[in-house]
């Protein structure tokens, strides 16, 4: 993670559309019974390559999902979406979740499991092959699919960051 694309964005002037991943109810025992309680997994994006992710808990499943769709608005991300995919074959891992993207061909969709497709859904990815190896909590598989996307670099800014064109970075 020490050459992550971490452009910020500002929630402010994007129309954001939200998905919810998961909804996790928990349990506490008290001396007056069980005390229920809800915690909710959101995904933003713009499916224009502005995506964000957040987690609420509440004593209620809709005041969780407001609570998660606010937080994911906090922290948003632009990725780099080249023509409807990934830029390269990136690697991702958050705990005990390692998670890979390829780029595929026009026409292949999004092959993802539950939690990666909602993310790669949202930052508008139409053509993607994804494998999640490792842990499959819905938590750090949305985190360590963010980490990958946040790793992606177009040709521009590797062109840039190497201070040469971009016809070089693909001809060397």
């Amino acid at each position: 993670m020490t050459t992550q694309n971490i452009n910020k964005v500002k929630s402010a002037d994007i129309e954001l559309k939200d998905k919810l991943v998961a909804v996790n109810r928990v349990t506490k025992v008290t001396k007056g019974g069980r005390t229920f309680s809800f915690s909710a997994i959101v995904v933003v994006g713009d499916e224009n390559g502005v995506v964000g992710h957040g987690l609420g808990k509440a004593k209620e499943v809709t005041e969780a999902i407001t609570k998660g769709i606010d937080d994911a608005k906090k922290n948003l991300i632009k990725v780099p979406i080249y023509r409807g995919t990934v830029p390269h074959t990136q690697k991702g891992k958050y705990g005990g979740a390692n998670v890979l993207l390829k780029p595929a061909s026009d026409g292949t969709g999004v092959i993802a499991g539950g939690a990666m497709r909602a993310v790669l859904e949202s930052v508008g990815i139409h053509n993607v092959l994804a494998k999640s190896q490792g842990s499959s909590n819905p938590h750090n598989v949305v985190k360590a699919t963010i980490d990958a996307l946040a790793q992606m670099r177009d040709a521009s800014s590797v062109a840039r960051q190497r201070g040469i064109t971009v016809d070089k970075v693909f001809n060397g």
